[in-house]
């Protein structure tokens, strides 16, 4: 959940480093640092708040040819430059950053102060840079491998030696190599350095790089023996992972789905009807994911069960250990993950790996840890999704799982048809007086307390979506309700002028969700309809595409665009929310 960066190479290193934190302030950005090598010395910058408006000038580091750089979201410890990355150790020749946390910090920061190690954080980070400081004297990997064996939870640090190397472990969380031409760069994710080069090697779980100026060196932590990577190129570009002439990226990608739903839509139909087959012949099969991506889970539930005829499980995947006793080599997991770091998914990925259970991921971030660790992966081909809160990735997500429903029905070329039929809808809906009708509603809620969004059968997960977009981006509070609960309590919720969404799709659920609406309206609930078709319950009525089982998709789109302007219009980040980042790496 935090932002890591490292270099070495002929370039100045602290400029290129900052350059990196700004490409990865959407995964932490309550702290910034960077460390450098300069003249032998290790020089540190630290600074509470966003990085994107740093200048190199700004830094007062000096020229150097190795730096690290770390952009925090604050877990243990609070938000102030002691607790910023990186840290040092007491000699002042190692600085380390590090994503992930340290289950068992407490116990380990107890024995090095009573070793006369000197902390000055309250970060649980802190206790990493003085193990391996204590086991210094058997070279810097040796110091790495045993530091890393010692940590509890999911990890990745890198560590500057003043000797001039860099090395870094992954015991949990991604660390991703670049390679470009006589320079090396160490991330948490490929935008950091996509301006320099598309070379990478990815770090297993359980490994460990030495980067020094011959290039990188990797090792197995546990067995200490070299392991052997191979470079892969990546096909992104870098115009993907800026905002163009957008002002930010949210709006940017929620406009992309003209294009991004084609693109996942072009998966292998040999592969999707593989797999549908192995649904049907599953002994259970388990829809696992976190919040977005969980809601996406709870839909592709209701697909297979609408259209396929067929029982599948949704699960939290934090949740997830209370069913495990279901798993077996019989039964298959679809996990879902954008980032593909998700770290309740890849417990419960591991707990499916342990019972001989066949996983199968849908992800959107090529070479991710799931895509490693799953049996099949569907690349939903979203493209970078730079703002926190997603959009894009979703709705591909939606269309996979999709796919599969109507292939496990045996109708995938109706399923295909449907989705290209939805995704030139969504084409021509995406449009500038589109947009301009959703901000005006936007004017008229951003200054409600509470919008409740109510939904049935397909559109019931995707009530509980639209809740979670609101929330992300306007912190307004937003609650998604089944139509048919509302009597059974939330309807005391409603009072005069309460705003409520209506997702009312032209489905066999359409009369019923009417009702409910006439049902708040009656209580003074002010009305905002999602729907094909304008009705006399509706106060305003945001018009999308007839999309049959998929309007899911189409349905989720104007709440996207309504999240976006109450964020612009209350004056706040949509990009960046407060509290949240972009990829949850930690439990």
């Amino acid at each position: 959940m935090c932002g890591i960066i490292a270099y070495l190479g002929p370039k100045d290193a602290p400029s290129v480093v900052l350059d990196g934190l700004k490409k990865l302030e959407y995964r932490g950005y309550d702290s910034w640092g960077i460390g450098c090598l300069s003249k032998g010395k290790i020089l540190l910058v630290k600074k509470v708040g966003k990085v994107g408006q740093a200048k190199t000038s700004d830094l007062g580091l000096g020229a150097a040819g190795m730096a690290v750089g770390h952009t925090r979201w604050a877990t243990h410890g609070g938000i102030s430059e002691k607790n910023a990355h990186p840290h040092l150790d007491c000699s002042g020749k190692l600085a380390l950053v590090h994503n992930g946390i340290v289950e068992n910090y407490q116990e380990l920061r107890k024995r090095l102060q009573a070793q006369n190690h000197k902390f000055v954080s309250e970060s649980d980070t802190e206790v990493i840079v003085h193990l391996v400081e204590n086991y210094l004297n058997l070279g810097l990997r040796k110091a790495v491998e045993r530091a890393a064996s010692e940590l509890k939870g999911r990890s990745a640090f890198v560590v500057l030696d003043s000797s001039g190397e860099i090395a870094a472990a992954r015991t949990g969380s991604p660390l991703i190599v670049g390679c470009g031409e006589g320079e090396f760069f160490i991330a948490s994710d490929i935008p950091a350095f996509l301006s320099h080069t598309r070379k990478v090697m990815y770090l297993d779980d359980g490994q460990m790089v030495m980067i020094g100026k011959a290039g990188p060196q990797f090792f197995d932590l546990a067995s200490g023996k070299e392991a052997k990577k191979r470079v892969v190129e990546i096909d992104w570009n870098v115009e993907a992972a800026e905002k163009g002439d957008y002002e930010h990226f949210l709006i940017k990608e929620i406009m992309e789905q003209k294009d991004t739903l084609w693109q996942a839509i072009s998966q292998d139909e040999a592969k999707i009807a593989k797999v549908a087959g192995q649904i049907k012949d599953a002994y259970g099969t388990f829809l696992v994911g976190c919040g977005t991506a969980g809601k996406v889970c709870m839909a592709g539930e209701y697909f297979f069960a609408k259209i396929a005829r067929k029982h599948v499980n949704f699960a939290v995947a934090s949740e997830f250990p209370s069913y495990e006793s279901f798993l077996q080599p019989r039964t298959l997991m679809i996990a879902v993950s954008q980032s593909g770091e998700t770290a309740d998914v890849l417990e419960a990925i591991a707990a499916a790996r342990k019972k001989k259970a066949r996983v199968i991921s849908l992800l959107n971030v090529f070479g991710s840890t799931m895509m490693r660790v799953s049996d099949e992966v569907f690349m939903v081909n979203a493209g970078v999704e730079k703002a926190v809160v997603s959009t894009k990735a979703t709705t591909a997500q939606l269309s996979v799982l999709l796919l599969l429903a109507y292939a496990s029905a045996g109708r995938l070329a109706e399923g295909k048809r449907l989705l290209l039929d939805t995704a030139s809808a969504v084409n021509d809906m995406l449009n500038p007086r589109y947009e301009e009708h959703i901000k005006r509603l936007a004017e008229r809620l951003h200054q409600s307390e509470h919008i409740y969004i109510i939904g049935r059968g397909l559109n019931y997960p995707i009530a509980l979506e639209a809740a979670i977009k609101i929330q992300e981006t306007s912190y307004i509070h937003a609650e998604g309700f089944a139509g048919g609960e509302l009597k059974h309590g939330p309807i005391a919720l409603i009072s005069r002028g309460t705003p409520c969404i209506v997702m009312a799709a032209n489905d066999d659920s359409f009369h019923e969700i009417i009702s409910n609406a006439m049902e708040v309206k009656a209580r003074g609930g002010h009305i905002i309809g999602i729907s094909p078709q304008n009705n006399e319950v509706f106060d305003y009525w945001i018009k999308v595409p007839d999309a049959g089982n998929a309007s899911p998709i189409v349905n989720i789109i104007p709440v996207q665009i309504l999240a976006y302007h109450l964020a612009v219009i209350k004056g706040l980040d949509p990009d960046m929310p407060r509290n949240l980042a972009k990829s949850v790496t930690v439990k």
